[in-house]
């Protein structure tokens, strides 16, 4: 498998350079590209996931379907493709960005994330078959049930996902607890 990079950007968005992913994540962790994806089924509802212990960056916390980041010259949707086969097996489709412009920081035992991470809403197609080393265990729910959790299990869960589905329904983009 091809050593993975991670795109460095500076505080505009633009490209700078990259460095391979090993690398990136620590207690100075430089800005980049990243995507968050929250992708929901025929019905509605939304596939949430536990990181796998074993991931450096928040080991073992509920967040959003898949979370990545695109490699040089690929666009998000591809990314978000790519990692949605690669973590869970699954088809993505209907995809459309909700907060293009988000960019966080976040700290958890030591590690920072520090990333431009524009936040999209789709589709998913077929049954969740996780990669151990990524996803530790999935569910599906309703957007309501979803908010209900992250406000009663604060920690557990991401801090992106929490402040990103915050933000998606400030902006209205749900149709009711569907994600269309």
């Amino acid at each position: 498998m091809a050593e993975e990079l991670i795109v460095l950007v500076d505080d505009d968005g633009t490209a700078i350079g990259t460095m391979p992913k090993p690398l990136v994540h620590h207690g100075e962790t430089p800005l980049h590209r990243a995507f968050s994806a929250y992708l929901f089924d025929d019905g509605g509802r939304l596939l949430v996931t536990r990181r796998a212990e074993g991931k450096q960056t928040f080991p073992g916390v509920w967040t959003n379907t898949v979370c990545g980041h695109p490699g040089p010259g690929e666009d998000d949707a591809a990314a978000i493709a790519r990692r949605a086969a690669f973590e869970l097996g699954l088809g993505v489709s209907d995809l459309r960005p909700a907060l293009p412009g988000y960019r966080y920081r976040a700290e958890f035992r030591g590690v920072v994330e520090n990333e431009v991470c524009p936040v999209y809403l789709g589709r998913f197609a077929g049954t969740p078959a996780p990669e151990p080393t990524e996803v530790g265990e999935w569910q599906l729910l309703d957007w309501s049930r979803f908010r209900h959790r992250q406000e009663t299990e604060g920690e557990a869960w991401s801090p992106w996902c929490r402040e990103q589905a915050r933000l998606i329904e400030e902006a209205g983009l749900l149709d009711g607890d569907r994600g269309n």
